[in-house]
């Protein structure tokens, strides 16, 4: 007696599932799956400076040890260690009581000779003295005055002086220390920093594959600007003043395979200390047809080759392998496997692989931001 109405209510659900059917088969068919939408950004060749960045160390632009030139005993230290000195400025005093004497004794033995050459030069007219008497008497003379002159030279080396301006550091001296000339140890020492060097290395490849590059055509010369050189310090601050380079070493280091490169840079505060770590910008070249896409578009696969996805004439995507060579601020600058006009992914990455269609639309998550070629080049 149960049993008839589910059965009852069975027929009835299947009878409705059937007329459902026919109303899809006489109305329109179930939507079919949408194809997935991306984000593109439409690749244009633009004009772009390389910048190389290299690794370097401050040194100062001159340097002079400070040694004695006589011997002596040290009486009084006359500067301020650290302190700015100037070229001729005295440093040290040196005991000068021998060096006096000696000066002194010079100039009597002077005057004798010389009275004697100046009566003998009278008596050898009259002929009362001999010629020859009268060649040594002036011989004695002009020995004297070396002897003078080297005993007023002696003397002045008791005096201590800068031989250039800059900043003294710490003495290695003191007041009662004997000093000899010719002693290895330097009293101390004065190095100039306004302007200053910065010694950069660049790998011999670079500078090779950068020459070929311009001799090819495929980069131009980047014109007035190329000589001038940006630092960038160790807390990653940008050094306020441009230097401009100065020379190429002419040999390669053998350990390392790379070669010097010298700029000088203006240091009015002293805010660069010889042996401090730099990195320098300078420009070596401009591309004027360079590829640069956004860093959200190009990927790696697991064997670290970069690689794009691009949406192709027929909506479908492609994969690309690039060369990815160095980036400039968010963007990578691409040297191979990308043309103009290329229509780069950047997202919705996730959604698709080579093959699918897809639909096209602008993107978002690339910044607006278009810097200009002229900036910083960091290498991968």
């Amino acid at each position: 007696m149960h049993k008839k109405p589910a059965f009852a209510a069975m027929v009835s659900a299947i009878a409705l599932a059937t007329l459902t059917l026919a109303g899809c088969k006489e109305g329109e068919a179930p939507a079919a799956a949408h194809a997935p939408q991306v984000g593109v950004v439409t690749l244009q060749a633009e004009p772009f400076t390389l910048t190389a960045e290299l690794p370097g160390r401050t040194t100062a632009y001159r340097i002079a040890e400070v040694r004695p030139q006589v011997d002596g005993i040290i009486q009084k230290r006359l500067f301020t260690e650290g302190s700015e000195v100037k070229a001729g400025q005295q440093l040290y005093q040196i005991d000068s009581s021998v060096y006096q004497s000696t000066y002194k004794s010079a100039q009597a033995t002077l005057a004798s000779t010389q009275s004697l050459a100046e009566r003998y030069k009278d008596l050898v007219a009259d002929q009362a003295v001999s010629k020859q008497a009268y060649d040594e008497a002036q011989a004695a003379r002009l020995q004297a005055e070396a002897a003078l002159e080297r005993a007023r030279i002696d003397l002045r080396y008791t005096k201590v002086m800068a031989p250039i301006s800059g900043r003294v550091g710490r003495s290695l001296v003191t007041e009662g220390a004997l000093v000899s000339n010719g002693q290895v140890l330097a009293m101390a020492t004065i190095q100039q920093l306004d302007p200053i060097y910065v010694d950069v290395t660049q790998p011999t490849k670079d500078l090779l594959r950068l020459r070929r590059e311009l001799a090819s055509g495929q980069l131009q010369k980047a014109g007035e600007n190329a000589a001038k050189v940006q630092l960038t310090l160790e807390d990653g601050s940008t050094y306020e003043h441009d230097g401009t380079l100065e020379f190429s070493e002419v040999s390669v280091d053998e350990g390392t395979g790379s070669v010097v490169l010298r700029a000088v840079f203006p240091n009015p505060q002293h805010n660069l200390l010889p042996g401090m770590f730099v990195h320098a910008q300078l420009s070596s070249g401009v591309n004027r047809q360079a590829i640069l896409a956004p860093q959200q578009g190009i990927t790696r696969d697991l064997k670290g080759q970069a690689t794009a996805l691009v949406v192709g004439a027929d909506n479908k995507v492609e994969l690309r392998k690039v060369q990815a060579e160095r980036t400039q601020g968010n963007r990578w600058l691409v040297s191979e496997g990308l043309q103009p006009g290329d229509r780069l992914i950047t997202e919705g990455l996730q959604f698709v692989h080579p093959g699918v269609e897809v639909t096209v639309a602008p993107a978002t998550n690339v910044a607006s931001e278009r810097a200009s070629g002229s900036d910083l080049a960091k290498r991968p």
